[in-house]
């Protein structure tokens, strides 16, 4: 208990990890010892230890440090004592403001007993600007040296991340592949099973804190002894939507390591930030995967789209499937709680927010469009399953050909772009030099270039991906056989589960009705599966090519017979 009057000799000891490396001479025992026979020898009384292990001095975030200046603020401390002036820190500027600014505005005496620094004698301090600055020098080169042996280890595909991610565990041999941890695995091929039946991250963190399922965090501390400053032990099931939607997105799970994915400001600022894809370097197959491909291209689709809970607090598993075949936008679901459920009904978002003269409604009510792609998907697995062969001839020449119309559609779409953004440079030029010769207006150049520079701006956007859709399309082969496989995995369709629908179905475009408001006009409904493209009537078109494939096969026989 301080008495009053009685102020507080700080001796203050730090040590962190790259100290570690020079030996015992840093030790915060070591330090301890000379600090209390400094003071012991030259008569400060009233000692008090701040002691921060496993710190660095490149900042000044520490719990120590911070309890100390809390005390010289409160004008609790007469003196700060440490070993040298690179404990006090390693930031040249920062520990001069320390030492030259808020200690004397504070009257703190500070002292660094190996740099015979005193500030309560002047001339003590001259050289202590030159030892800041090579003590920032000393951080600067570990950290150079550290970042250039972990992009050493990046580049050979080792992964360089401190920590094993949650459903996995270190291996036994140093640079070892991960091993899979059976129990936290079974959480993670959950949260990709939930996310790919629909349901978004804020509802599976919802479910696993219900279920009482340990946090990552929680999980790596009562398992492995793993802890960290920002482990919260008081709420053990803290899931986050943060947590779950990084986990979704991490192609750890596919059984690739990923490197340089993040990255610090510099070795003062610690704060990560995440590298652009390109800067990436993933290592594919180089550990057991927790997730197959086909539930990861589920999830990523899934997650690429909005999911807006509705009024009723009810998830829509179509969002983000259903468009409008004329603008392209998505379609809107209408509830109220003074609908029947049968009333329910997708329109088009543009005519909802723009009216008539911008599209139409493309009105269809939610329990016909569930019938539709129900029926749809059974009848088509149904002849995938019976007849095998025979679907995938069909789908792949049918495919075929549609992809190959779409091909030329892009091309002359991405050419058009192309040769627009090239219009637009030469534009931007006449319109400087119009203006340097006075033809134009300040105020008009400045109107036309705000103009001019957004098309600019939305077609840097659009050409990438414009371009990324040709390569897709090139790229891509009818995978009939993929969809066989689900046909027989699916044998149960009584209902349209998310489940059923995220792994079938890629995207459903509605056309307008042929006579608009009329409740019997047929209206084209064109569901793109996830491995082939083909509309409405697929089955029966299937059914009618697989009927004639099965009469020649029997007139075959008969002949034969």
């Amino acid at each position: 208990m301080l008495q009053p009057n009685q102020k507080y000799t700080a001796l203050y000891c730090r040590l962190s990890r790259d100290d570690n490396l020079e030996g015992d001479s840093n030790s915060i025992q070591n330090q301890k010892l000379i600090l209390k026979k400094y003071a012991d020898d030259n008569g400060f009384s009233n000692t008090r230890f701040f002691i921060d292990d496993g710190y660095s001095g490149a900042n000044f975030n520490r719990p120590a440090f911070e309890e100390m200046m809390e005390e010289v603020e409160n004008g609790n401390v007469a003196v700060i004592i440490t070993k040298d002036l690179s404990r006090l820190g390693r930031n040249q500027l920062h520990t001069g403001l320390y030492i030259e600014e808020i200690f004397p505005s504070n009257n703190v005496r500070y002292i660094a007993v190996n740099d015979s620094v005193d500030t309560l004698y002047e001339t003590s301090s001259e050289l202590m600007p030159f030892k800041n600055l090579f003590n920032e020098w000393h951080v600067r080169d570990c950290s150079r040296k550290v970042r250039a042996v972990l992009n050493a280890k990046a580049q050979r595909g080792v992964r360089v991340g401190t920590r094993a991610p949650y459903g996995y565990r270190k291996g036994e041999e140093k640079e070892s592949p991960l091993v899979v941890d059976e129990e936290a695995a079974m959480v993670v091929k959950r949260i990709f099973a939930m996310c790919a039946s629909g349901m978004g991250p804020s509802q599976i963190a919802k479910q696993l804190k219900n279920e009482s399922i340990y946090s990552p965090s929680m999980y790596a501390c009562t398992k492995y002894g793993i802890s960290h400053s920002g482990l919260n032990t008081e709420h053990p099931y803290n899931w986050t939507s943060d947590m779950v939607a990084d986990m979704l997105q991490n192609m750890v799970y596919l059984g690739h390591t990923v490197n340089m994915r993040y990255s610090s400001k510099s070795y003062k600022d610690k704060r990560k930030w995440e590298r652009p894809k390109s800067d990436w370097l993933v290592f594919e197959n180089t550990h057991e995967a927790l997730v197959d491909q086909e539930t990861w291209d589920i999830v990523q689709e899934v997650r690429s789209h909005k999911r807006r809970r509705t009024n009723m607090d009810e998830q829509d598993m179509f969002s983000g499937l259903v468009y409008c075949a004329d603008c392209g936008k998505p379609m809107v679901l209408h509830r109220a709680h003074t609908m029947k459920p049968e009333q329910n009904n997708f329109t088009c978002r543009t005519y909802k927010k723009d009216g008539a003269e911008a599209c139409t409604g493309h009105y269809i009510r939610e329990v016909a469009l569930t019938e539709i792609v129900l029926e749809t998907i059974r009848r088509a697995a149904a002849f995938a399953r019976s007849h095998p062969e025979q679907f995938a001839e069909y789908i792949q020449q049918k495919q075929s050909s549609e992809v190959a119309k779409e091909i030329k559609l892009v091309e002359r779409e991405l050419s058009a772009m192309k040769k627009r953004a090239g219009e637009l440079d030469t534009v931007f030029k006449r319109m400087y030099e119009d203006s340097a010769l006075g033809r134009v207006t300040s105020e008009q150049f400045r109107m036309l270039s705000a103009a001019y520079t957004e098309e600019k701006k939305q077609l840097a956007e659009s050409i990438p991906e414009k371009a990324e859709r040709l390569e897709k399309l090139r790229s891509s082969v009818a995978n009939a056989r993929n969809f066989i496989a689900k046909a027989k995995r699916f044998t149960d369709m009584d209902a349209l589960t998310p489940e059923l629908l995220h792994t079938f179905v890629a995207k459903i475009i509605v056309y307008e009705k042929e006579v608009k408001y009329s409740k019997h006009s047929p209206q084209k409904v064109r569901i793109q599966f996830r491995d082939f493209d083909l509309t409405e009537d697929t089955a029966d078109i299937i059914e009618e090519e697989t009927a004639k494939t099965t009469e020649k096969a029997d007139s075959a026989i008969a002949l034969s017979a």
